[in-house]
């Protein structure tokens, strides 16, 4: 092999060049970008994670503010601050009693809508009563005595009396509130009293005649 051949074969040769310096400052410029995109992905990270605890504890921290069983001493645990798992329970608990509650004071209201409109049906046939009574002061008055409509009344009330003492129970002023409610509704029905006034006016009929 001459000089010059082995010149020319080893120009031949696929050899990569050598790295130069800005080839080397590029890869390390390259990782540091790497690693500053995994820290900060870290942080974001972490940060949402801080957010997230830190809104959960404001979620408790107004439950206990807002639930008043929260803020009942338990006795059982001291002064420890409630766990969350307490709260929780508590504020289930208070939510099931405001439900009792509604529904407890939506009854409340139904029966005294039902009491407004007899107490305005009762308003009006009265009016009718008074108007009538002015018109006519003087019509019916010879044909029936006091003592017959004491009667009637009487009778109405005797019938009525029996079935409010068979329903309505003393044992405490509560008891006897919901009972003379019920009471109304099942005995003071306008058919109930239609047939009641029917049945004593035909027994006067008949003492009368």
């Amino acid at each position: 092999w001459s000089g010059r051949k082995w010149g020319a074969q080893y120009d031949d040769l696929s050899l990569p060049p050598p790295l130069s310096i800005d080839d080397e400052d590029s890869d390390y410029h390259q990782e540091a970008y790497k690693e500053s995109y995994k820290d900060r992905r870290r942080r974001a990270h972490t940060q949402a994670e801080q957010k997230r605890r830190d809104a959960i504890k404001r979620g408790y921290d107004d439950l206990q503010t807002i639930v008043p069983t929260c803020q009942q001493q338990d006795f059982s645990i001291g002064s420890q601050k409630l766990s969350k798992a307490i709260v929780l329970q508590k504020t289930i608990d208070y939510i099931q009693f405001l439900h009792k509650e509604k529904k407890k004071q939506e009854e409340e209201v139904s029966t005294l809508r039902k009491d407004v409109t007899a107490l305005k049906i009762m308003k009006v046939n009265y009016e009718q009563i008074v108007k009538a009574h002015q018109d006519n002061p003087h019509e019916g008055e010879d044909q029936v005595s006091d003592q017959v409509k004491f009667n009637v009344f009487q009778g109405i009330m005797d019938s009525l009396f029996q079935s409010f003492n068979a329903s309505i129970s003393v044992t405490s002023f509560q008891e006897l509130s919901a009972c003379v409610f019920s009471w109304i509704e099942e005995h003071c029905k306008p058919q109930t009293l239609r047939e009641i006034v029917i049945g004593v006016l035909h027994q006067l009929k008949n003492q009368l005649y």
